[in-house]
């Protein structure tokens, strides 16, 4: 019947390539039709390779971690003495001869083209999720879904499994190990030497956050700037909003009210909510406040982004913003939500530390960090007063933004913060 090759799908928007983060297979391997064959990573997503014919593996075109380029051989498949045909849409190579069957094709039609309802197979491309959730909001251990239907043909609980893939994913050699009764390492002797090293190769997105920081830190010339800011009162406006919202409106957290503050501080210094193209020397101004709030995942740091946060009132902004930081922990976050802020908020809640320098995301030109809130005794003029202070640690892009700028543009946020009844009044 003669061998078939996959190439590396086109993932859309203009991806030139993707990263290989998981194989599922080596070269003598049995597959047989829709078996996940691998799982690559662009820029914003994971996806998973299946194979639409079965077969014996000849070649894997590299190691976890290669960079291939979109319409590269990926994966080639003997399919001699296997009765599974492609499909009508895909084209068979003939036996020993230059391979001309391809993935690629059929990979774009069943990307970019949903299937109609009752359709006899799901769409073959589907985003990993980062992490899942059960129903009780337990976190659901990372997994391909041959490995769970596979841990689940063998009766074995994927939650008493150790991962060892990429995010702490469960692969099959894990499914062997614990099989095996391999569960987990052997306990060091208390007091005892430690000689060994553990090399780790980055990958996938811990590999494009390294990229993407190297960028910012080695291009931009960064200004930080620091200020307390008092949150008594705003965090007693808070406290009673919570209390009196209705069933349908969500938890309010201090963000929605800094982003609140940030959007009338953007509307009287614009300069700030900008992107730098240094290489063709333009500065974009946006009318369009789109905030990216960094995210800590299982995967690393993810930047959902707040779409039109100039016209989303408090309560909308609480709404986004959980939806989104669920969606990114889950993976479940679509690309165009990952893309396209124009001013990044970072914090790190409770753990937010005194004092940060937070790195610009690229080609943004300020970025503003949340520090942890701390009851500190503040001089009144007459005592010391218990008051709860917050510090912002701003970084801004010098190139751009100037200092007197920068710090005129956080005393603005601090003024409304320190008098939350400014943030709902309409100029």
């Amino acid at each position: 019947m003669g061998e078939y090759v996959i190439t590396m799908p086109d993932v859309g928007e203009g991806v030139a390539e993707a990263e290989l983060v998981e194989w599922h297979v080596k070269p003598g391997d049995a597959v047989r039709e829709d078996m996940v064959l691998a799982a690559v990573m662009t820029d914003k997503a994971t996806v998973e390779i299946p194979s639409p014919v079965s077969g014996t593996i000849l070649w894997l075109a590299g190691e976890i971690g290669d960079v291939i380029a979109v319409k590269a051989p990926l994966v080639r498949i003997d399919m001699d003495g296997h009765g599974a045909m492609p499909s009508a849409e895909q084209e068979q190579a003939p036996a020993k001869a230059e391979p001309v069957a391809t993935h690629e094709a059929v990979a774009e039609e069943r990307l970019l083209v949903a299937k109609p309802a009752g359709a006899a197979k799901p769409t073959i491309f589907q985003p990993v999720a980062a992490a899942a959730r059960t129903a009780s909001g337990e976190a659901k251990p990372l997994a391909s879904p041959a490995v769970r239907r596979r841990a689940q043909d063998a009766g074995i609980d994927l939650r008493q499994v150790h991962g060892t893939g990429p995010a702490g994913r469960i692969t099959h050699d894990d499914l062997d190990a614990y099989a095996a009764g391999d569960t987990q390492p052997a306990a060091p002797a208390a007091l005892a030497r430690k000689t060994t090293t553990e090399e780790i190769k980055v990958t996938g997105l811990r590999r494009r956050i390294a990229e993407k920081m190297t960028l910012a830190a080695s291009r931009i010339p960064h200004i930080t700037y620091v200020e307390e800011i008092d949150v008594t009162d705003l965090e007693d406006l808070r406290e009673t909003m919570n209390r009196t919202r209705k069933p349908e409106q969500p938890k309010l957290t201090i963000l929605p009210f800094l982003v609140r503050a940030m959007v009338k501080t953007i509307g009287e210094q614009p300069g700030v909510n900008a992107t730098f193209d240094d290489e063709a020397g333009i500065i974009t101004r946006h009318g369009a406040v789109h905030i990216g709030i960094a995210t800590q995942t299982q995967s690393g740091l993810t930047v959902p982004v707040i779409r039109h946060a100039e016209a989303r009132s408090v309560w909308d902004c609480a709404g986004e913003i959980s939806r989104l930081a669920e969606a990114a922990r889950t993976g479940a976050a679509q690309r165009e939500e990952l893309s396209g802020s124009t001013i990044t908020i970072t914090s790190l809640g409770a753990m937010g530390g005194i004092v940060t320098t937070p790195i610009i995301n690229h080609p943004e030109v300020a970025i503003v960090g949340v520090n942890k809130i701390m009851m500190r005794p503040v001089w009144d003029g007459s005592q010391f007063v218990p008051r709860k202070i917050m510090n912002l640690s701003c970084s801004f892009d010098h190139r751009v933004i100037d200092g007197w700028n920068a710090a005129s543009f956080v005393q603005r946020i601090r003024a409304l913060l320190e008098t939350p009844a400014l943030i709902f009044i309409e100029s």
